[in-house]
């Protein structure tokens, strides 16, 4: 697989010199700076993609073109945002970049409660605390309906973590939850969240889905002829949240994206952590099953808690996923493409949500997105990666 790592650009602290160092070849990035629903010019990605040649590195995947909202609402807006992105799509493939990684989730992103979770080993992870959550949507937020997500014992809990919150810690909770993780390309007060939360009253699941299939039909056929593979990440967390539907959260949800608009160039994501997160997703079957449609890869691995819907960013071995068997489902893939001519080979793979280790602690990073951590899981995963091909026998 090729050795990928998520950059953010010129503003991001980690250098494109020592993403070099860490052992990664390609870059994953975005023009992080053109607001969402705007065409990516193509002077804008030449420019981003010379800064990267010009350290010896490959952009390898863009992460991510995001949806605009009028398109999972089906508002008329969305015609508009429709051709805007197929434009974009168009002046990538132009450009030579070839897999885009995007996400359907409405308003939010990838949700944590906690950015710097510490762990036993002295370093800190991100954290999906459901307690905390519920906290949030029933006393902060207080979003009409929220009583009715929660059972008795859940929304006693949440009051009483509630309790132990002074001021700051309240804001903290909020800021953590609304303005979302890196990479994430819109940011609320908490004022604004309840008008986006109202935007999608009466958008149930089906809806969304519907909505999903209109966007793929409408994008996929400029995808292929621009030469560009989509790759739809899945939900993070993989279930509902704040009343909102998910609709990229299992292996039914997969198939239907494929079967949505059937053409090579529409695909997956394959985010070990998010899916991972679920117990009825088995990961290894998911790989197998999925193989020829996924475009790009996400390892890491998620620990589910006592509590099944908290869960924490485990090391990248150490989760609930089985990383050995996902690799060599892989690995089988990549020969299979070498030996068909169908598909890319290069498979670009990179670590995500590394803990913060060491210097991590002390230097600025952004949460999720270490030096040291990311560094650590690189070397893991291609430590396995080797281990599974020499001893994996060729068929």
């Amino acid at each position: 697989m090729e050795a990928t790592w998520r950059w953010f650009g010129p503003a991001d602290p980690i250098t494109l010199d020592e993403i070099r160092q860490a052992g990664a070849t390609g870059i994953v990035t975005a023009l992080h700076e053109i607001p969402n629903g705007e065409v990516w010019p193509v002077e804008a990605i030449v420019e981003r993609k010379r800064l990267i040649e010009a350290a010896g590195l490959r952009w390898s995947v863009v992460e991510s073109v995001p949806v605009h909202e009028s398109i999972k609402q089906g508002l008329p807006a969305a015609a508009i945002h429709l051709d805007r992105y197929r434009q974009t799509l168009t002046n990538l493939g132009a450009c030579g970049i070839d897999v885009v990684c995007y996400n359907f989730m409405p308003i939010l992103d990838w949700t944590r409660t906690d950015l710097a979770w510490p762990l036993p080993s002295g370093g800190t992870a991100l954290r999906f605390d459901q307690t905390a959550f519920a906290a949030f949507d029933l006393f902060l937020l207080a979003r009409e309906g929220a009583d009715n997500d929660y059972d008795d014992s859940e929304r006693a809990a949440a009051h009483a973590y509630l309790a132990t919150l002074d001021d700051t810690a309240r804001a903290r909770l909020v800021e953590t939850i609304i303005a979302g993780l890196p990479g994430t390309e819109e940011h609320y007060t908490l004022e604004d969240f309840r008008h986006a939360l109202d935007a999608y009253s009466g958008i149930d699941a089906e809806t969304l889905r519907g909505h999903l299939r209109h966007f793929l039909q409408a994008v996929v056929p400029t995808a292929a002829r621009a030469g560009v593979r989509l790759a739809i990440h899945p939900d993070d967390p993989p279930r509902e949240l704040l009343g909102l539907p998910r609709v990229v959260s299992t292996a039914d949800d997969a198939q239907f994206v494929i079967d949505s608009a059937p053409d090579p160039s529409n695909g997956l994501t394959f985010c070990t952590g998010s899916y991972g997160v679920r117990a009825d997703n088995d990961l290894v079957a998911m790989a197998e099953r999925f193989a020829p449609h996924i475009h790009f890869v996400h390892l890491r691995a998620t620990r589910r808690e006592a509590d099944p819907a908290s869960f924490h960013e485990a090391e990248h071995l150490d989760g609930d996923v089985d990383m050995v068997g996902v690799i060599a489902a892989l690995i089988r893939e990549q020969r299979r493409r070498m030996t068909s001519g169908d598909g890319d080979p290069r498979l670009p793979m990179r670590p995500d949500h590394g803990h913060h280790l060491l210097d991590d602690l002390h230097r600025d990073s952004r949460p999720g997105y270490p030096l040291i951590g990311r560094l650590k899981g690189l070397a893991e995963l291609r430590g396995v990666e080797h281990a599974v091909a020499r001893l994996l026998p060729e068929r």
